[in-house]
Parts: C-alpha cells; sequence; structure tokens
C-alpha cells in the first residue's frame, strides 16, 4: 500500500480540501482529510485531481482510431496518459460499417488487455453515419445513413457491447424509433442535426440524453427559433459536450454553455490524429485535413476537429471565466456519468481506480498516474 500525503484534494462535491490518500491493488483504498502520522509519499502541498476521462475523441500522435490499427491506438493510449487523460472513449468517424466494425472490435482487445503506461479505454462514442447531409461538418457524405439499429445493434455486438454514445440527426426519418431502441443499450446523443425545436423534442423525449459539441454542427439559437439548443438546454437529464479550445467555440459562448446547461457541461476535445504533432496534412474519415496554427480544416475551410487535448481544454476553460472546480468536474467525473463508468473512474474515492493528476494550484500537471503507477515517466 502507498500512501500520499499533504495535498489538497479534489472531493466529489466540487471542492479542494487538505488531506492524503492511500492507494491499494490499484484502486483508493483510503481518502482523508488533515495530516496522518504514517509515513508516505508527501506531496508538499500540491494539488490532485482525478485522471481526465474524454468521451469524444478521434485521435492523436499521429493515429485515428478509426484507422483499426493496433500499434496506433497504443499509441493514443500513451499520449492521453501522457497529457492527463487517464481515461477515454475513442470516436469514430462517418465510414462504411465494415470498417467501423473492424476500429471497435480493435477497442474490444484494447479494452480487455491495456497496454502498460496507456490511458484506459472505457467505451466507444459512435459518432455517425446517422447525420444530416446539411450539416454534415468534417464528415464524409459518402457515407451517410439514415438510423439503422440492426447495423448499429451489429456494431454493438462487434464491440462486445463497448458502445456508450451512438449520435443520430434528430430530422431524419427513423430518428424517434431508433432512439427508443438504442437508448435502452446505450446514452443516445443529438449531433449533425439541422434538427428544429420539436424534431429534437421528439427525440429527447424518446430517450436521448446527450448533444455532441455543443454549437457545432447545428443550428445557432434564435429567439423565435429555439432548435435543439434550446430543447436540450430546458431538459434537465440531457448533458451538452462543449469544445473548449478557443477556435470552436468563442470564450463568451463557452461562458454562455455552463449557464444554458448548469452541471451538465461535458467538457470534450473532438481531437484528431493532429493533435500533438507539427502543420500539415492528414486523413479524417477518407479527406484530407490541413493544420495550421492549432486549427484543422477540409481543403473549403471547412472547420474540423480539434488539435488540441482535453486537458489543455480545460485549462482554456477555468482561463476563459469558468470556476476552476466546475471545469474539473465537467472532464471527470461528469463525463464518467456520460459513459456509465462513474462507479469506478472520475472521482477520488474509496473503491474508485486510482487514477489521478498531481498539479499545483494553476493544475499544470506535475505526474500523472493510472491504477496508482506513474504513467508519465
Amino acid at each position: 500500500m502507498m500512501l500520499f500525503k499533504n495535498a489538497y484534494l479534489f472531493t466529489p462535491d466540487k471542492k479542494f480540501v487538505f488531506g492524503s490518500f492511500s492507494v491499494e491493488d490499484g484502486l483508493f483504498k483510503r481518502v482523508m482529510s488533515g495530516v496522518p502520522g504514517e509515513t508516505g509519499f508527501d506531496l508538499q502541498g500540491a494539488y490532485v485531481i482525478p485522471g481526465l476521462i474524454d468521451i469524444h475523441t478521434h485521435g492523436c500522435a499521429g493515429a485515428d482510431f478509426s484507422d483499426g490499427d493496433p500499434e496506433g491506438l497504443g499509441r493514443m493510449g500513451a499520449w492521453y496518459a501522457q497529457n492527463g487523460i487517464t481515461a477515454f472513449a475513442p470516436t469514430s468517424m462517418t465510414l462504411p460499417y465494415e470498417t467501423l466494425g473492424r476500429a471497435f472490435a480493435l477497442a474490444a482487445e484494447y479494452h480487455r488487455n491495456r497496454p502498460e503506461g496507456c490511458a484506459r479505454l472505457a467505451g466507444i462514442h459512435m459518432e455517425g453515419p446517422f447525420f444530416s447531409e446539411k450539416k454534415k461538418g468534417a464528415q464524409n457524405a459518402a457515407y451517410l445513413r439514415l438510423p439503422d439499429f440492426e447495423a448499429f445493434q451489429a456494431l454493438q455486438q462487434a464491440s462486445g457491447g463497448l458502445i456508450r454514445i451512438v449520435d443520430v440527426a434528430a430530422e431524419l426519418d427513423g430518428a424517434v424509433e431508433f432512439t427508443e431502441q438504442a437508448c435502452k443499450l446505450c446514452k443516445v446523443s443529438v449531433a449533425h442535426t439541422d434538427a428544429d425545436y420539436d424534431e429534437a423534442c421528439a427525440v429527447f423525449d424518446a430517450g436521448a440524453g446527450h448533444l455532441t459539441h455543443l454549437f457545432n454542427a447545428m443550428p445557432p439559437i434564435h429567439h423565435r427559433k429555439p432548435g435543439v439548443i434550446g430543447a436540450a438546454s430546458e431538459r434537465a437529464n440531457v448533458v451538452a459536450e462543449l469544445i473548449c479550445d478557443g477556435l470552436h467555440v468563442h470564450p463568451s459562448a463557452v461562458r454562455m454553455a455552463f449557464r444554458l446547461f448548469p452541471g451538465r457541461i461535458c467538457l470534450i476535445s473532438d481531437s484528431l490524429r493532429c493533435c500533438g504533432m507539427p502543420d500539415g496534412s492528414y486523413l479524417l474519415g477518407g479527406q484530407e485535413v490541413f493544420l495550421q496554427g492549432r486549427i484543422a480544416r477540409l481543403a473549403d475551410g471547412t472547420i474540423a476537429g480539434s488539435a488540441t487535448s482535453l486537458y489543455d481544454c480545460m485549462l482554456q476553460a477555468v482561463r476563459f471565466g469558468i470556476p476552476r472546480e466546475e471545469a474539473i468536474a465537467a472532464a471527470t467525473i461528469l463525463p464518467a456519468r456520460e459513459i456509465g463508468a462513474e462507479g469506478e473512474l472520475g472521482s477520488i474515492e474509496a473503491g474508485k481506480r486510482a487514477d489521478f493528476v498531481i498539479c499545483d494550484a494553476e493544475l499544470r500537471r506535475r505526474a500523472v498516474f493510472i491504477g496508482g503507477e506513474q504513467a508519465d515517466t
């Protein structure tokens, strides 16, 4: 058993409390306030937060989940761990079902046998192909499909039940029926949609409880056309993702989002394979993406995913005026809940996985631990 003492610990009720904790067999054993008399690793007043959980990330370090490449997925897991993300839900693109099936089967293997020093694969986020042509964004239009529960079921089987979030455009034919069935197996999220308020309400009422990358790939709020954002914000069970890289969403809109969805904003990266890489040309869902100055675009100028880690998105949120504790919760316990992993991940509590980040008061990382083992050496 290892004791870590003399630190400010982030608690489940979103506060920092001075205390100590012990780790045994990869789990938090005890979490205590105050200073124990036992010998242990003295953190000397450092801050300790849960490991971050990115539930919407396509890739990083030159690799993309949809490639179905074991080496690439391992490289992603190592990069996440080095950057304070101790668990992730790799996110697919709009691609042929066969391609998705291979990637999902690979995710199941990684989940069973996590490479040493790598982040945990805590689920899969299936983004596409059930999207609107008008709001496809950087998704490949050649592979767009109407909602198909049987196809989804086959992919869920290929993944060993790992799909935790599946996306759908609310206005598509069959979206309500798909949601009624799929929400029994995982979280259903409204995404890449041109739905109006009533269409969005119908899908949320059918069981959807998540909104993919708020403000992006959906109609803006209008006082006579509240649309999907209005429908989502007034439902207390709907959690909205937010890309807080300073490029996808203006700082003022970030602050607005936290007010529209109090306690229901989940920070994500939506990172691409170019995250952590130099400027240049990269592939995304069979399309070329150009990274320049931290922003990735298709050839026609459409903004794609991000080139920013979730950890840096959390720091950006704080810079934009979001209270530090709210930003941490939005990148830890809330994403854990969204993928059904709050029983083992997302907070520093006895019995949960000992995944944590040691940092300073400004949340600058000093060390990352997964299962009580340092991961960033």
